[in-house]
């Protein structure tokens, strides 16, 4: 029998610059992946754990801390599993503040993780990790993600209200995030950002389903126009495989592409929204992972379970 959580949950609060998403799934078109030299390709690598229980946890899902505060709420942005076979949510680690849990594993299940319209199901995860914001609202600078472990009796899908994630961006020749220890891998490197690159980001949240060009991508975080609010944090960001449909009313506003990073913030700027890059995450995991083995989360990949 599972050991049931304090309700309580062990974090302070959620920032109020935390962003959102609403949940309805739907079909999407799958896009065809471009593979030149030097350009993002995606892997669609990775497993899912099936269940009997058809709960489904996807990027786009609003998940919250407490079932009590509803409003306090943020957004999956990846569904995968880790080199150890763990599944595994991620989302914006600015979401939770608590200095004594903050930047360290957390192996005890001491916070639950809920999907915001599905309280009744109980918990469908538990924080395993959060980095610290170190006195930023927005959220550390590089490293602002949060890990979750998820409960077995949930069914990973690739497949978001708006989004289906193909796998991870790679970006062959890219700039090396700069969480980087060592040689960068192909995941850890960044989308170019020049005027000659059109790299375009297509991302999902209350305001719907929009994309925008990458007009900056300094310390691993992507500026775009690609709009969202409040409670979209930690929300979903796929790279726009050129040549692949745009979401728009004769698609069912749906796309597909490799996962390119989380919500971050609405910054000063312009443009004012902000992503942490997927190679900012996956290169800080994979540091961390080189200290401490074990980490959840480590070697990430996007689930292929549709």
């Amino acid at each position: 029998m599972r050991k049931q959580p304090k309700r309580r949950g062990l974090l302070t609060g959620v920032l109020g610059l935390a962003l959102s998403l609403t949940g309805i799934t739907a079909s999407t078109t799958t896009a065809a992946a471009a593979e030149p030299a030097a350009t993002p390709t995606a892997s669609a690598t990775g497993s899912a754990t099936a269940s009997a229980a058809e709960k489904r946890v996807f990027n786009g899902m609003q998940i919250i801390f407490r079932p009590d505060v509803p409003d306090a709420f943020c957004t999956i942005g990846a569904v995968g599993t880790d080199k150890y076979r763990r599944d595994i949510a991620i989302s914006a680690g600015h979401c939770l503040i608590d200095k004594k849990y903050a930047d360290r594993e957390i192996p005890e299940n001491i916070q639950p993780v809920y999907d915001r319209n599905d309280t009744a199901f109980g918990p469908i995860g538990h924080l395993r990790y959060f980095k610290d914001p170190e006195g930023s609202m927005v959220g550390h600078a590089t490293k602002d993600y949060m890990i979750i472990e998820l409960e077995p009796t949930v069914t990973l899908s690739s497949q978001g209200p708006h989004l289906k994630q193909t796998g991870v961006l790679k970006v062959p020749g890219g700039q090396p995030s700069p969480n980087v220890t060592g040689t960068a891998l192909d995941e850890e490197r960044l989308l170019g950002a020049a005027l000659l690159n059109n790299n375009e980001l297509v991302v999902s949240g209350q305001l719907g389903v929009h994309y925008g060009r990458v007009t900056d991508a300094g310390q691993g975080i992507y500026q775009s126009w690609a709009p969202h609010k409040r409670g979209d944090s930690g929300g979903p960001a796929i790279w726009h495989v050129p040549g692949s449909a745009y979401p728009s009313e004769a698609n069912g506003f749906q796309a597909a592409g490799p996962w390119a990073g989380i919500t971050k913030a609405i910054a000063l700027g312009v443009p004012p929204y902000t992503y942490t890059s997927s190679a900012n995450i996956l290169a800080d995991l994979r540091t961390r992972e080189a200290a401490q083995p074990g980490i959840h989360g480590a070697g990430f990949q996007i689930t292929d379970n549709p």
